[in-house]
Protein backbone atom coordinates (compact mmCIF):
# COMPACT_ATOMS: atom_id res chain seq x y z
CA UNK A 1 0.00 0.00 0.00
CA UNK A 2 3.08 2.21 0.09
CA UNK A 3 2.29 5.53 -1.59
CA UNK A 4 -1.22 4.54 -2.66
CA UNK A 5 -3.79 7.33 -2.48
CA UNK A 6 -6.94 6.07 -0.75
CA UNK A 7 -10.25 7.84 -0.16
CA UNK A 8 -11.97 7.13 3.17
CA UNK A 9 -15.68 7.95 3.38
CA UNK A 10 -16.23 6.61 6.91
CA UNK A 11 -17.40 9.22 9.40
CA UNK A 12 -17.60 7.92 12.97
CA UNK A 13 -14.47 5.74 12.81
CA UNK A 14 -12.87 7.61 9.93
CA UNK A 15 -9.92 9.02 11.83
CA UNK A 16 -8.94 5.59 13.10
CA UNK A 17 -9.18 4.14 9.60
CA UNK A 18 -7.10 7.01 8.22
CA UNK A 19 -4.43 6.35 10.87
CA UNK A 20 -4.37 2.64 10.01
CA UNK A 21 -3.98 3.37 6.30
CA UNK A 22 -1.22 5.89 6.85
CA UNK A 23 0.59 3.45 9.17
CA UNK A 24 0.80 1.11 6.18
CA UNK A 25 2.47 3.81 4.12
CA UNK A 26 -0.54 4.90 2.08
CA UNK A 27 -1.83 8.44 1.68
CA UNK A 28 -5.38 8.85 3.00
CA UNK A 29 -7.92 11.41 1.84
CA UNK A 30 -10.70 11.65 4.43
CA UNK A 31 -14.07 12.75 3.11
CA UNK A 32 -16.80 11.80 5.62
CA UNK A 33 -20.00 11.02 3.74
CA UNK A 34 -22.33 10.60 6.71
CA UNK A 35 -23.40 12.57 9.76
CA UNK A 36 -25.47 11.16 12.62
CA UNK A 37 -28.32 13.43 13.60
CA UNK A 38 -30.51 12.80 16.67
CA UNK A 39 -33.98 11.60 15.76
CA UNK A 40 -35.48 10.93 19.17
CA UNK A 41 -39.13 11.88 19.53
CA UNK A 42 -39.77 11.98 23.27
CA UNK A 43 -43.53 12.26 22.77
CA UNK A 44 -43.49 9.15 20.56
CA UNK A 45 -41.40 7.21 23.09
CA UNK A 46 -43.70 8.22 25.96
CA UNK A 47 -46.73 7.07 23.98
CA UNK A 48 -45.00 3.82 23.02
CA UNK A 49 -44.23 3.00 26.65
CA UNK A 50 -47.68 4.05 27.84
CA UNK A 51 -49.36 1.74 25.30
CA UNK A 52 -46.94 -1.18 25.61
CA UNK A 53 -48.85 -3.06 28.33
CA UNK A 54 -52.16 -2.85 26.46
CA UNK A 55 -50.51 -3.75 23.14
CA UNK A 56 -47.54 -5.93 24.12
CA UNK A 57 -44.62 -6.71 21.85
CA UNK A 58 -43.60 -10.30 21.30
CA UNK A 59 -40.14 -9.25 20.17
CA UNK A 60 -37.85 -6.21 20.48
CA UNK A 61 -34.91 -5.99 18.07
CA UNK A 62 -31.88 -3.82 18.82
CA UNK A 63 -29.55 -3.20 15.88
CA UNK A 64 -26.97 -0.66 17.07
CA UNK A 65 -25.31 0.46 20.27
CA UNK A 66 -25.82 4.14 19.47
CA UNK A 67 -29.55 3.70 18.93
CA UNK A 68 -30.03 1.47 21.97
CA UNK A 69 -28.21 3.99 24.16
CA UNK A 70 -30.33 6.82 22.73
CA UNK A 71 -33.52 4.97 23.69
CA UNK A 72 -32.42 4.54 27.30
CA UNK A 73 -31.22 8.13 27.53
CA UNK A 74 -34.64 9.26 26.29
CA UNK A 75 -36.34 7.03 28.87
CA UNK A 76 -34.08 8.52 31.54
CA UNK A 77 -35.09 12.05 30.52
CA UNK A 78 -38.74 11.03 30.67
CA UNK A 79 -38.22 9.34 34.06
CA UNK A 80 -39.65 6.18 32.47
CA UNK A 81 -36.68 3.81 32.63
CA UNK A 82 -38.32 1.96 35.51
CA UNK A 83 -41.25 1.32 33.16
CA UNK A 84 -39.10 0.36 30.16
CA UNK A 85 -37.08 -2.33 31.94
CA UNK A 86 -40.02 -4.58 32.99
CA UNK A 87 -41.60 -4.10 29.57
CA UNK A 88 -38.46 -5.43 27.92
CA UNK A 89 -38.41 -8.28 30.44
CA UNK A 90 -41.92 -9.24 29.27
CA UNK A 91 -40.90 -9.85 25.64
CA UNK A 92 -38.15 -11.55 23.67
CA UNK A 93 -35.08 -9.35 23.14
CA UNK A 94 -32.92 -9.88 20.06
CA UNK A 95 -29.64 -8.13 19.30
CA UNK A 96 -27.67 -7.76 16.10
CA UNK A 97 -24.17 -7.56 17.57
CA UNK A 98 -21.87 -6.79 20.51
CA UNK A 99 -22.54 -3.04 20.65
CA UNK A 100 -26.27 -3.17 21.48
CA UNK A 101 -25.49 -6.20 23.65
CA UNK A 102 -23.08 -4.12 25.75
CA UNK A 103 -25.61 -1.30 26.23
CA UNK A 104 -28.41 -3.68 27.21
CA UNK A 105 -26.25 -5.62 29.65
CA UNK A 106 -25.18 -2.37 31.28
CA UNK A 107 -28.88 -1.79 31.91
CA UNK A 108 -29.31 -5.39 33.13
CA UNK A 109 -31.65 -6.31 30.27
CA UNK A 110 -31.99 -10.04 29.54
CA UNK A 111 -30.99 -10.94 25.98
CA UNK A 112 -32.80 -13.92 24.49
CA UNK A 113 -31.54 -14.05 20.91
CA UNK A 114 -28.24 -12.92 19.42
CA UNK A 115 -27.03 -12.78 15.85
CA UNK A 116 -23.82 -14.72 15.32
CA UNK A 117 -20.83 -13.26 13.52
CA UNK A 118 -20.54 -11.36 11.26
CA UNK A 119 -23.67 -9.75 12.78
CA UNK A 120 -25.48 -8.85 9.58
CA UNK A 121 -29.22 -8.86 8.93
CA UNK A 122 -28.90 -12.44 7.64
CA UNK A 123 -27.61 -13.69 10.99
CA UNK A 124 -30.17 -11.60 12.88
CA UNK A 125 -33.00 -13.20 10.92
CA UNK A 126 -31.52 -16.64 11.59
CA UNK A 127 -31.57 -15.93 15.33
CA UNK A 128 -35.31 -15.21 15.34
CA UNK A 129 -36.27 -17.96 12.89
CA UNK A 130 -37.92 -20.07 15.59
CA UNK A 131 -40.46 -17.41 16.59
CA UNK A 132 -43.97 -17.38 15.17
CA UNK A 133 -44.40 -13.73 14.23
CA UNK A 134 -47.77 -13.99 12.50
CA UNK A 135 -49.77 -11.02 13.76
CA UNK A 136 -47.22 -10.36 16.50
CA UNK A 137 -46.03 -6.87 17.34
CA UNK A 138 -42.30 -6.44 16.76
CA UNK A 139 -40.36 -3.39 17.94
CA UNK A 140 -37.39 -2.55 15.70
CA UNK A 141 -34.80 -0.05 16.88
CA UNK A 142 -33.97 1.71 13.65
CA UNK A 143 -30.48 2.90 12.89
CA UNK A 144 -29.68 5.70 10.43
CA UNK A 145 -32.30 4.48 7.98
CA UNK A 146 -34.85 1.71 7.68
CA UNK A 147 -33.27 -1.72 7.31
CA UNK A 148 -35.18 -2.70 4.18
CA UNK A 149 -34.00 -6.30 4.23
CA UNK A 150 -35.16 -6.78 7.81
CA UNK A 151 -38.45 -5.04 7.15
CA UNK A 152 -39.17 -7.16 4.07
CA UNK A 153 -38.41 -10.37 5.96
CA UNK A 154 -40.64 -9.38 8.89
CA UNK A 155 -43.41 -8.34 6.50
CA UNK A 156 -43.16 -11.73 4.81
CA UNK A 157 -43.69 -13.36 8.20
CA UNK A 158 -46.78 -11.13 8.71
CA UNK A 159 -45.39 -9.33 11.74
CA UNK A 160 -46.85 -6.03 12.93
CA UNK A 161 -43.72 -3.85 12.83
CA UNK A 162 -43.22 -0.72 14.92
CA UNK A 163 -40.05 1.18 14.04
CA UNK A 164 -38.33 3.16 16.76
CA UNK A 165 -36.15 5.93 15.28
CA UNK A 166 -33.32 7.18 17.47
CA UNK A 167 -30.95 8.80 14.98
CA UNK A 168 -30.74 9.33 11.23
CA UNK A 169 -27.99 9.54 8.68
CA UNK A 170 -27.60 12.77 6.76
CA UNK A 171 -25.06 14.59 4.66
CA UNK A 172 -22.35 16.27 6.74
CA UNK A 173 -22.90 19.97 7.30
CA UNK A 174 -19.57 20.59 5.62
CA UNK A 175 -19.73 18.85 2.24
CA UNK A 176 -16.47 20.44 1.07
CA UNK A 177 -14.39 17.25 1.55
CA UNK A 178 -16.93 15.23 -0.46
CA UNK A 179 -16.88 17.82 -3.24
CA UNK A 180 -13.09 17.71 -3.30
CA UNK A 181 -13.24 13.92 -3.39
CA UNK A 182 -15.38 14.07 -6.53
CA UNK A 183 -12.82 16.44 -8.07
CA UNK A 184 -9.88 14.22 -7.15
CA UNK A 185 -11.59 11.17 -8.63
CA UNK A 186 -12.32 13.05 -11.85
CA UNK A 187 -8.70 14.16 -12.12
CA UNK A 188 -7.41 10.60 -11.46
CA UNK A 189 -5.70 11.68 -8.25
CA UNK A 190 -6.73 8.59 -6.24
CA UNK A 191 -5.95 4.89 -6.43
CA UNK A 192 -8.76 3.49 -4.30
CA UNK A 193 -11.94 4.35 -2.40
CA UNK A 194 -13.19 2.60 0.73
CA UNK A 195 -16.95 2.43 1.31
CA UNK A 196 -18.23 1.19 4.67
CA UNK A 197 -21.98 1.74 4.24
CA UNK A 198 -24.59 1.95 1.50
CA UNK A 199 -25.54 5.45 2.64
CA UNK A 200 -22.04 6.71 1.86
CA UNK A 201 -22.57 5.64 -1.75
CA UNK A 202 -25.91 7.42 -1.98
CA UNK A 203 -24.59 10.61 -0.38
CA UNK A 204 -21.53 10.74 -2.62
CA UNK A 205 -23.73 10.45 -5.70
CA UNK A 206 -26.12 13.05 -4.24
CA UNK A 207 -23.21 15.51 -4.21
CA UNK A 208 -22.34 14.52 -7.78
CA UNK A 209 -25.95 15.02 -8.88
CA UNK A 210 -25.97 18.52 -7.40
CA UNK A 211 -22.98 19.29 -9.62
CA UNK A 212 -24.37 17.36 -12.62
CA UNK A 213 -21.34 15.05 -12.74
CA UNK A 214 -22.91 11.71 -11.77
CA UNK A 215 -21.80 9.92 -14.92
CA UNK A 216 -18.29 11.31 -14.62
CA UNK A 217 -18.13 10.14 -10.98
CA UNK A 218 -19.31 6.67 -12.00
CA UNK A 219 -16.60 6.42 -14.64
CA UNK A 220 -13.97 7.75 -12.24
CA UNK A 221 -14.84 5.19 -9.56
CA UNK A 222 -14.68 2.43 -12.13
CA UNK A 223 -11.12 3.52 -12.90
CA UNK A 224 -9.89 2.94 -9.31
CA UNK A 225 -9.96 0.09 -6.82
CA UNK A 226 -13.29 0.17 -4.96
CA UNK A 227 -13.34 -1.61 -1.59
CA UNK A 228 -16.68 -2.48 0.05
CA UNK A 229 -17.29 -3.45 3.68
CA UNK A 230 -19.93 -6.03 2.79
CA UNK A 231 -22.84 -7.19 0.61
CA UNK A 232 -25.29 -4.38 1.43
CA UNK A 233 -22.70 -1.75 0.61
CA UNK A 234 -21.70 -3.66 -2.54
CA UNK A 235 -25.32 -3.80 -3.65
CA UNK A 236 -25.59 0.00 -3.38
CA UNK A 237 -22.39 0.44 -5.38
CA UNK A 238 -23.55 -1.87 -8.15
CA UNK A 239 -26.94 -0.14 -8.22
CA UNK A 240 -25.03 3.09 -8.88
CA UNK A 241 -23.17 1.42 -11.74
CA UNK A 242 -19.90 1.05 -9.84
CA UNK A 243 -17.81 -2.11 -10.08
CA UNK A 244 -16.79 -3.57 -6.70
CA UNK A 245 -13.12 -4.56 -6.74
CA UNK A 246 -13.18 -6.34 -3.39
CA UNK A 247 -15.68 -7.07 -0.62
CA UNK A 248 -14.70 -7.84 2.97
CA UNK A 249 -15.57 -11.28 4.31
CA UNK A 250 -16.59 -11.21 7.07
CA UNK A 251 -17.86 -7.63 6.71
CA UNK A 252 -15.42 -5.93 9.09
CA UNK A 253 -12.67 -3.34 8.76
CA UNK A 254 -9.87 -5.80 9.61
CA UNK A 255 -10.58 -8.20 6.74
CA UNK A 256 -11.26 -5.24 4.45
CA UNK A 257 -7.85 -3.73 5.15
CA UNK A 258 -6.12 -7.08 4.70
CA UNK A 259 -7.83 -7.63 1.35
CA UNK A 260 -6.90 -4.11 0.29
CA UNK A 261 -3.25 -4.69 1.14
CA UNK A 262 -3.34 -8.08 -0.61
CA UNK A 263 -4.73 -6.50 -3.78
CA UNK A 264 -1.49 -4.56 -4.21
CA UNK A 265 0.80 -7.45 -3.29
CA UNK A 266 -0.29 -9.46 -6.31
Amino acid sequence: MQGKRIAVLEGRFGEGLVALIEKKGAIAFHAPALAEEPDVDLKMIRQLLDEWTARPFLLAIFQTGVGTRALFEAADRLSMTDSLLPLLASCKVAVRGPKPTSVLRARQVRIDLSAREPYTTVELLESIRGLDLTGARVLVQRYGETNLGLQAALDARRADIVELPTYRWALPKDTGPLERLVDRLQHRQLDAAIFTSASQVRNLFAIAEQRDVSESLRQSLNAVLVASIGPVCSQALRAAGVNVSLEASPPKLGPLMEMLAQAWRT
